[in-house]
């Protein structure tokens, strides 16, 4: 999806639309449509005439385009856990594993990034009623390996607006919510984690539309992508003016909710009274 955006953005810039995109590599424009919208695999001999076509001679700007394109192929480990995932899922744990920066707004529960196992078997029971115990325990293992780049030494950057109703849901018994509040202020304390709590007494706010998030990638060259899942499906949006709205509605929030240390009294209240 990365590379696709970027090579869309190519085209625009030089004014070739995709019938002669396509001609050059020998495909039609559906296939160019699919390569930047990051639906089909690319080769590296396209992605080189693509590049000569948009006038990107440059070697260092070609490599770095040409590496993200070898990247693009190569399977992740996640990809052992397609299983028991939804179709749109493996395709955000592969941007979500790339980003240097990752903004949240989350409502209905804690982010998967800073879940409790426990918490996390009972979120994964509640949503994939009907599944075997194994398949729930697989579930689960993804959402932990997924922390595991949180915690890394090159961790990205964090930031998190949660919604009080997401901390007085109950998943789990008391014991689990618990834990999870504890868990919440532990990690709030890492210098690549700031939350905060958007508290009800604020009342209506920018976050109405739910839940989403923001992925920003180490390449300055590489746009932003908006996630948003739905029941059925999940949107990727790396337009300029989509992300840009969707910005503004974090940074809202973030003006709105109490800052890091306040929100973490929040937690610490609640925890007092679970």
């Amino acid at each position: 999806m990365l590379l696709g955006s970027q090579l869309r953005r190519l085209r625009e810039a030089r004014g070739i639309t995709r019938e002669a995109a396509g001609y050059s590599i020998r495909a039609s424009e559906s296939k160019i449509s699919r390569m930047e919208l990051g639906r089909v695999s690319f080769k590296t001999r396209d992605v080189e005439d693509l590049l000569t076509l948009y006038g990107i001679t440059g070697e260092a700007e070609r490599e770095s385009l040409l590496s993200l394109a070898r990247e693009a192929n190569v399977a992740g480990w996640w990809h052992s856990y397609t299983d028991v995932l939804p179709s749109w899922f493996p395709t955000y744990v592969g941007l979500e594993g790339a980003a240097s920066l990752i903004r949240v707004y989350e409502v209905q529960f804690v982010h998967g990034l800073l879940q409790t196992e426990e918490y996390a078997r009972a979120v994964v029971r509640r949503g994939m009623k009907g599944a075997s115990p194994a398949d729930v325990e697989r579930r689960v293992a993804l959402r932990m390996e997924r922390q595991k780049h949180l915690l890394a030494d090159n961790a990205p950057e964090f930031h998190i607006v949660l919604d009080e109703a997401s901390l007085r849901r109950p998943y789990g018994d008391r014991q689990v919510m618990r834990g999870q509040l504890q868990h919440l202020i532990d990690l709030s304390e890492r210098p690549n984690v700031r939350l905060q709590v958007m508290p009800f007494s604020f009342g209506g706010h920018s976050g109405e539309s739910g839940a989403f998030t923001i992925l920003s990638f180490p390449d300055a060259d590489l746009s932003d992508v908006v996630y948003v899942e739905q029941l059925t499906s999940a949107l990727y949006l790396d337009k300029r003016e989509d992300v840009a709205q969707y910005e503004q509605a974090l940074k809202e929030l973030q003006q709105d909710s109490p800052g890091p240390d306040e929100s973490r009294d929040l937690l610490r209240g609640l925890l007092q009274l679970s």
